[in-house]
């Protein structure tokens, strides 16, 4: 595959890739009244922040930042109305005007959620989007090494605006620029530096949120079992994250990247199965994740450091690659930033673009890895990624720093012995053309059965996906046990402790969706 075609592809991935600001909604139990609720907003919040289904700029607005063009459909459940606020105390309106009204709210902040559930709902429902793209401020203290990030502000202009004030400083988040702030570290969030520093979530040391009562509180205020539920735990099933303070962290100079291509009939699965006992025990300084597409694997990697040092490391401990000082790019890791996704192309100024000229139709799955896949495995998984219909595998190594943080340090749990992460990715042009796509993501997810973890099958919240399990609702509120079908594969241990967190801080389960945590009230 060329260079052009992987980074056509990157971008398409970007397009579609997931980072939820995990919706907080569900059916009431009766029907709102529509205008109570709208009136009792308007005392608070400025009418040109509002949309109703009546307003020419409701459509438009609803669909700003949709990725999976799935849920442009005509089928999909929308809103009453949308929200645009632009100050916490709008969103401090938006709840206590929903409480008191029965009002649920869904929240979104960049759009890339894999099952549209900040913006739609599964099944017919009286709801209302709050749309945080309005508050994306970054406030970067460079003398603290910290920075005030808006959730409705996009990972590009966080590592924009770090960059900005000091080009010795980063931040380890996410590969795709338009994700959004508020789902990315909601769920965990990582990317191309999470050998070194971890997750985004890790990396937060404060937060501003606004509760079920409508209060605003920080850190202190909110207290320390709350504060770990929004850093991995889907922050939008406890209340709605208005701002993150985190800790940025250096960044050497110059970083090197490379992206090389092998076929199969140049050993790919040779390699994949060096790669999978190599990449986790790298130096932290090294990330080499892999993409694999039809009969190609491209090995891309970020290396904080130069070519000269990166070149013997690459000799001495992964010399099957074939690793030499043409396929380096040396650069500042900013300009590295828009490079993974771009390519060449990509520019510094990219990154504040927050609308994609890619878009697709999609349906994604996810695994978690502890042993090493049998060569065998990798040659039989080329041919699935021939079949009709096939789609993308792409896995990112841990080790290092992610693998050296306790499972319970946040909600986020995937970490000591974890060799790497898959994502499935299927995707289709047409709304007609699903078929294939959909039939060979559970196929292929059906096929890895043995290959990956177990008891339970591990999954990434970030990349969505409901085909693991919904909520069931009794007496209007989410159930513990159907939410554990899907929770432990996201949580494992820790989602019983989210559950009892989730029922001291809103018991009566407003903040909700199809995968939201369920309160334990017993």
């Amino acid at each position: 595959m060329a260079t052009s075609r992987a980074s056509a592809l990157a971008l398409l991935l970007c397009a579609l890739s997931a980072s939820c600001h995990v919706a907080i909604s569900g059916p009431p139990s009766y029907a709102p009244p529509k205008d109570d609720f709208l009136s009792c907003l308007t005392r608070s919040v400025p009418p040109r922040l509002l949309f109703a289904k009546s307003s020419p700029a409701y459509g438009a607005t609803w669909s700003s930042t949709i990725r999976n063009l799935k849920f442009l459909s005509d089928k999909t459940v929308k809103p009453l109305y949308i929200i645009t606020p632009t100050d916490a105390s709008h969103i401090q309106a938006a709840v206590i005007c929903g409480r008191r009204y029965g009002m649920r709210l869904r929240v979104r902040s960049g759009g890339h959620d894999y099952e549209g559930l900040s913006y739609r709902s599964d099944k017919p429902e009286p709801f209302t989007v709050v749309d945080l793209s309005k508050m994306r401020q970054v406030r970067v203290d460079g003398k603290q090494a910290t920075a005030w990030v808006d959730s409705g502000a996009q990972l590009g202009e966080i590592y924009y605006a770090v960059a900005k004030a000091t080009p010795k400083l980063g931040f380890p988040a996410g590969v795709c620029a338009t994700i959004g702030v508020g789902g990315h570290f909601s769920g965990g969030g990582f990317g191309m530096m999470l050998r070194k520093y971890g997750t985004a979530a890790d990396n937060v040391i404060d937060a501003k949120v606004v509760d079920a009562n409508g209060k605003l509180l920080d850190r202190k205020a909110m207290g320390e079992d709350y504060f770990w539920a929004i850093r991995g735990g889907g922050g939008s099933s406890f209340g709605i994250v208005v701002s993150w303070q985190v800790k940025l962290v250096p960044v050497p100079p110059t970083v090197t990247v490379f992206q090389i291509h092998r076929g199969v009939n140049d050993g790919a699965a040779d390699l994949i199965v060096k790669w999978q006992q190599v990449a986790p025990s790298l130096p932290e300084d090294l990330m080499i994740r892999i993409m694999a597409m039809g009969q190609d694997a491209m090995f891309e990697a970020l290396f904080l450091g130069t070519c000269n040092d990166l070149v013997p490391l690459m000799n001495a401990r992964f010399p099957e690659l074939g690793m030499n000082p043409t396929h380096c790019n040396e650069m500042s890791w900013i300009q590295s930033v828009p490079y993974i996704p771009l390519g060449k192309s990509g520019t510094v100024r990219d990154l504040l673009n927050r609308t994609s000229n890619i878009k697709a139709f999609g349906k994604y799955k996810s695994d978690y890895v502890r042993d090493p896949i049998p060569k065998a495995v990798w040659e039989t998984i080329f041919t699935w990624l021939v079949k009709p219909g096939a789609g993308v595998m792409i896995m990112d190594p841990y080790g290092g720093r992610i693998s050296s943080i306790a499972e319970d340090a946040t909600p986020f749990p995937h970490r000591q012995g974890m060799l790497f992460n898959i994502q499935y990715v299927s995707y289709w042009f047409g709304e007609g053309s699903a078929a294939l796509p959909t039939q060979w993501s559970r196929d292929m997810y059906a096929f890895m059965e043995p290959y990956v973890t177990k008891n339970p099958r591990q999954a990434y919240v970030n990349y969505r996906d409901l085909d693991l399990g919904v909520n069931k609702v009794v007496g209007d509120v989410s159930t513990y046990e159907s939410g554990r079908v899907w929770g432990e594969k996201y949580y494992k241990g820790n989602f019983e402790r989210l559950a009892r967190i989730k029922a001291r801080v809103d018991p009566q389960d407003y903040f909700r969706n199809e995968q939201s945590i369920p309160p334990l009230l017993k």
